[in-house]
């Protein structure tokens, strides 16, 4: 199995643990005389099970992420890099707009006597360093998804 078949399994399997918890739920309660729809101690078993083949899944993914070399590193910390480049992509966009002011709502000045609104940060800066990293993301994205596909999944 290709490490990318086992990332859709992982998140199938997360999806049913989710979705059996909700019938659980739904079926943890009844009024006296009445059953439930569904037996909810079956449900219990099954989501045990679930949660048994999800923790498996999530272990052989985390050593296979750990041994499998992306560049100069493994891929979990291509992943590693890629989230820190999302968070400080997310920061840097930020730091732009509010500079910019589109993230707030349209003010106009009405009288020469009202305060000018001016940007403490290099907007035209902070986008083109915006740009370089989405382009890194895009990239190192790629090497992620193309080396999921070629790594067999261990264990």
């Amino acid at each position: 199995m290709k490490l990318a078949e086992a990332l859709a399994d992982r998140a199938a399997a997360s999806r049913r643990v989710e979705q059996l918890r909700g019938r659980i739920v739904s079926n943890a309660r009844h009024q006296e005389g009445e059953s439930p729809a569904e037996d909810p101690q079956q449900l219990l078993a099954e989501v045990g099970e679930a949660l048994d083949q999800l923790e498996s899944l999530i272990r052989r993914i985390n050593l296979t992420n750990a041994a499998v070399a992306v560049g100069d590193g493994t891929l979990t910390d291509a992943l590693a890099r890629r989230d820190v480049l999302r968070l400080r992509h997310s920061v840097v966009t930020a730091a732009a707009d509010a500079a910019a002011g589109t993230d707030q709502r349209a003010i106009v000045r009405q009288l020469r006597s009202e305060l000018k609104m001016l940007p403490a940060l290099p907007v035209t800066e902070l986008r083109g360093q915006a740009d370089v990293l989405a382009r890194e993301i895009r990239e190192l994205d790629v090497r992620i998804q193309r080396t999921n596909w070629e790594a067999d999944l261990l264990g």
